[in-house]
């Protein structure tokens, strides 16, 4: 657990023991923000001791939450959000931030995660934030201009993964033209996967900016109103640019379906006119083989006679065949 007093655009670090302390006085004269990067039942503990926290939040903050949420509380809004991190196979993991804002301090509380998600990866918005403060680029004066900053880091990751999806299917689209598709069934699997980062990325931008559009009829400071108004248009453009993205994604698998079910109808066509070609043949051959007593040498008119019969209604279906525009 991280205890950070900023006072004037500098961090001061405290120890766990000191939280009593600046939590009952504000974090004094500067802005109380605290940061846990694992929320277990010690961290538990020192936070609902030092700020008296609601047990459901605290619940809900060590626990797995699969949707966004928001609850206020008397002098706190408690807020759930998700950030993406592309896993393998194009799996989309939801990495989540709690947040405790308050009057005078932000509490930060990175939700469990999947196994698979490197460590590092829950702290990065929260640390990119800590970097921009200690080298001076970011200065905030209350708990919801840190939120903010870290909220809006969490929308650019979600832009960001856009970004690196759109160029995924400008290549997938680049080998569907260009008929470069290798193995189909490899294909197809890149092909959805992509789709499937893309919904579940503008998945929770929808979610983040509703959270944020409950959060403006709640707020009580107008200060905040114009920030909150800016992250919900953050969350609404990434959904809009990832639902742009997955409808030109899916016109591209479309124009695959359709490359491919017009190949395997002219496949079926050219087995057809093969198949009526080959029938008459395949049935005088039968009649002639069951009905007629095998020679014991060759009679060259009559298997003369059998062939011509042949490739006259074989000629005859081909001719068929063509003037109905079968190949």
């Amino acid at each position: 657990m991280d205890i950070r007093v900023i006072r004037s655009g500098t961090v001061h670090t405290h120890a766990v023991e000191e939280l009593p302390a600046l939590a009952a006085d504000d974090g004094g004269d500067g802005l109380l923000w605290v940061d846990v990067p694992v929320c277990d039942d010690a961290a538990v503990r020192v936070l609902g001791e030092a700020f008296g926290f609601h047990p459901l939040a605290l619940r809900d903050a060590a626990q797995r939450n699969r949707v966004p949420k928001i609850h206020p509380y008397q002098d706190h809004l408690f807020v759930v959000l998700h950030a993406p991190h592309l896993g393998a196979r194009g799996h989309v993991h939801y990495v989540e931030l709690d947040q405790f804002i308050g009057q005078r301090f932000l509490v930060t509380v990175h939700g469990p995660a999947n196994p698979a998600v490197p460590p590092d990866v829950p702290m990065r918005q929260t640390r990119d934030v800590l970097r921009r403060i200690e080298t001076g680029r970011l200065s905030p004066a209350t708990p919801f201009e840190l939120s903010y900053a870290i909220v809006s880091a969490i929308s650019r990751r979600q832009e960001s993964l856009v970004e690196d999806m759109t160029a995924d299917v400008w290549r997938l689209e680049q080998r569907v033209t260009a008929g470069h598709l290798g193995d189909p069934e490899q294909f197809l699997e890149e092909l959805f996967q992509v789709r499937h980062g893309l919904l579940a990325v503008r998945t929770m931008a929808a979610l983040g900016g509703e959270i944020y559009g409950r959060m403006a009829t709640l707020s009580r400071d107008q200060r905040d109103e114009h920030s909150i108004i800016d992250i919900v248009d953050q969350f609404n453009r990434v959904r809009s640019v990832a639902d742009g993205e997955r409808e030109y994604l899916q016109g591209v698998i479309e124009f695959y379906q359709a490359r491919t079910e017009t190949k395997m109808t002219i496949a079926a066509e050219r087995l057809a006119v093969i198949a009526a070609v080959t029938l008459p043949i395949t049935a005088l051959s039968s009649v002639l083989g069951m009905n007629l007593i095998v020679s014991d040498h060759t009679r060259w008119p009559h298997l003369i006679a059998v062939l011509v019969i042949m490739v006259v209604m074989s000629g005859t279906l081909l001719g068929w065949a063509k003037r109905q525009g079968w190949f």
